[in-house]
């Protein structure tokens, strides 16, 4: 729509100037014409004759085209003004020139007008802030506000106010309030109940303990007479405080000895704290001692009592322990004797057989012996006989057993030192080798004290 509005109105003065434009360029071909025409017009008419009327070759001005081209111009001039957009974050009130506001708030969008009766006032319903300064200060924007405290001294305050116009009353706002409504309405009502609240209270009051009072009063006050005027206020902040230079250093040396003050008072419960704290850590400490102590009497008498109605159950069975381990002991006893006696009669069987044996090997070594003897002298009496019948096998039984080891024997021509002389000896003599050798038959031999002989020295037995 607003694009239409445009629209409309470029089309109505581009019709306005097209009026003009042809107004224009018919007289000025007029104009071009009568000047070539009087270039060339024939010379004045002699005295006491008419002049001759030129003939009319300028084409008139097109007035009804350009009356048409205006009376055109009109319609889109007129409706354009009766196109209102109203932004966003606004509002618009009607205003007849008639009758004046027009009862209700126009909102954002467009909207239809009477033209050159009515027209729409705009106003931002957006949220508005009205600050306050301390001092003078080029820096910053906004009216410096002094107030006085209680005892009359000079305070300046710097105050922000939140506020928006209610839409719903843009016309009353409109219709009766002054413009623009800050300057007009909210910095004086701002001002005013400051200045009427303060006084309630002393400097100090106002700097410490009850500034937050202060500012809760002020702005009930504030939001109430604003909001007969239309005007909501969604928060007034009081953002500083500006005391005189004198008493703000007795202030702060006031505050200073109260620190001291509080900061001694602290120390002060700290330490009685720090007192009471031990006290009640002794008496926590002596608490817990007697619990333990009663925990541990309380201990001692269930662990008697679960000792003493153990042992109930305990002493029978131990009375059948004791009674297994005696009739095991008697066991243990009766089997040691018998195993005792089992050993016994087998050491006493194991030493019958033990001489049995030795009695039989000791009768079987003998007769072995006499076996062996009986079949020895046997032997020797059957050698004895084979020799006797054949004495030259001797020298040949000893050439055979020392033909291994001998290969030449010497013997002496007398035979005195021949080993085998007593067994030749014996051989020619007719006596066995198991008789006793005479000594005389044999100088170099001496016999022996069991009637064995004895070879000499250079001789072998």
């Amino acid at each position: 729509m607003l694009l239409l509005k445009y629209l409309l109105l470029v089309a109505g003065i581009g019709m306005l100037i097209g009026a003009a434009v042809v107004v224009a360029y018919d007289i000025y071909l007029a104009a071009q014409f009568r000047r070539l025409f009087f270039r060339g017009a024939e010379p004045p008419a002699p005295s006491g004759e008419e002049p001759a009327r030129p003939v009319r070759l300028v084409r008139p001005v097109r007035w009804s085209l350009a009356g048409k081209l205006a009376g055109l111009a009109l319609l889109p001039l007129l409706l354009s003004p009766s196109i209102v957009v109203v932004p966003d974050g606004s509002g618009g009130v009607r205003v007849s020139q008639l009758s004046g506001a027009r009862p209700g708030t126009l909102y954002p969008g467009v909207h239809l007008v009477v033209p050159l009766i009515e027209y729409v006032a705009i106003y931002d319903l957006r949220d508005h802030v009205f600050m306050t300064a301390t001092a003078e200060d080029p820096k910053k924007k906004g009216e410096v506000l002094k107030v006085q405290g209680r005892e009359g001294l000079s305070i300046g305050l710097a105050i922000a106010v939140r506020y928006r116009l209610d839409p719903r009353r843009l016309d009353s706002i409109h219709a009766n309030l002054p413009q623009p409504v800050e300057e007009e309405i909210v910095a004086p009502v701002v001002a005013t109940v400051f200045r009427q609240t303060t006084p309630n209270y002393i400097v100090r009051e106002i700097f410490a303990t009850r500034r937050e009072e202060l500012r809760n009063r002020a702005a009930e006050a504030i939001t109430a007479r604003l909001a007969a005027d239309g005007i909501v206020v969604k928060e007034v902040m009081l953002r500083d405080i500006l005391l005189p230079a004198e008493y703000a250093r007795g202030l702060e040396g006031l505050l200073l000895k109260e620190q001291e003050n509080e900061l001694l008072g602290t120390e002060t419960e700290i330490k009685q704290k720090q007192v009471r704290i031990a006290e009640l850590e002794a008496e926590a400490q002596k608490t817990r001692e007697i619990k333990r102590a009663e925990a541990s009497a309380q201990t001692r008498v269930l662990s008697a009592k679960a000792e003493s109605d153990a042992m109930q159950y305990t002493l029978p069975l131990k009375q059948k322990q004791i009674e297994q381990t005696r009739l095991e002991s008697e066991a243990r006893k009766e089997a040691t004797l018998k195993n005792a006696e089992a050993a016994a009669a087998a050491k006493v069987i194991d030493s019958k057989a033990e001489f049995e044996r030795r009695k039989l090997l000791a009768d079987a070594e003998g007769n072995r012996i006499r076996i062996t003897a009986a079949a020895d002298a046997e032997r020797l009496k059957l050698e004895a006989l084979v020799l006797k019948q054949n004495p030259l096998l001797i020298q040949k039984i000893i050439a055979e057993r020392l033909s291994d080891k001998l290969q030449i024997m010497m013997v002496p021509i007398d035979g005195k030192n021949f080993f085998a002389n007593d067994v030749l000896r014996s051989a020619f003599n007719g006596k066995s080798a198991a008789d006793p050798v005479d000594p005389e038959d044999d100088p170099g031999d001496s016999p022996r004290p069991n009637g064995t002989s004895q070879r000499k020295p250079n001789g072998r037995p």
